[in-house]
């Protein structure tokens, strides 16, 4: 099945562009396209996307108050973020505020699919960019997160910083896929995180996940 896809930019030059790489994947269907803040909510409504690929810097409503209202939606699409804003506030914010993905729009085109795929699947995927600069800026007094989180769900939470689904990261430790949930609701619970997101962006704040 096409994953559909709905476009929320304001520059038709960036919309273009977007379609016309999107135009060599048959696996992708564009669904609709969004230039204000204001008309993507009602859109995604009617279109059903999959994927939500969101400029940060739109007119209209703002980017966080988007995901936050999803959440109100019944059938929420995954977030991928393309903008020209790499900073290492706008990444993490936007992965706290419910973001799967996060690309920049000076990429290779060839990265958004891989994004938009990655995304679909409740994956979390960074563009290399992206990642390079949260590893080039992790905070120098890591948290002691040794002291915190067992061996196990420390585990846990890089796999899950990398971007691996429940199932994957059950099949990578040999453990069942309720075990690696009840990890997960423990990290939660002992780092005060509330969402999939915010703990990914708590590993790549505290140097949990390596370049390799």
């Amino acid at each position: 099945m096409a994953i559909h896809v709905l476009i929320a930019d304001d520059h038709p030059i960036v919309r273009s562009g977007i379609r016309n790489e999107l135009s060599h994947h048959p696996d992708f269907e564009i669904v609709g396209e969004a230039i204000s803040g204001d008309e993507i909510l009602p859109q995604l409504g009617e279109s059903h996307a999959d994927v939500l690929i969101l400029d940060i810097n739109m007119p209209g409503m703002k980017a966080k108050h988007i995901l936050g209202e999803l959440e109100k939606v019944e059938r929420p699409p995954q977030v991928l973020v393309l903008t020209a804003y790499g900073d290492p506030e706008n990444v993490l914010g936007m992965l706290k505020a419910g973001a799967r993905g996060y690309l920049l729009k000076d990429s290779s085109p060839g990265n958004i699919a891989d994004g938009i795929r990655a995304v679909a699947k409740g994956m979390t995927w960074l563009s290399p960019e992206v990642a390079s600069v949260l590893l080039e800026t992790q905070i120098d007094e890591k948290a002691n997160f040794e002291e915190t989180l067992s061996a196990r769900e420390t585990e846990v939470l890089q796999f899950l910083a990398q971007g691996y689904s429940n199932a994957q990261i059950a099949e990578r430790l040999s453990i069942s896929e309720g075990t690696v949930k009840n990890h997960i609701t423990n990290i939660y619970d002992k780092l005060g995180l509330h969402t999939r997101a915010e703990a990914v962006a708590w590993a790549w704040q505290n140097g949990l996940v390596s370049s390799g």
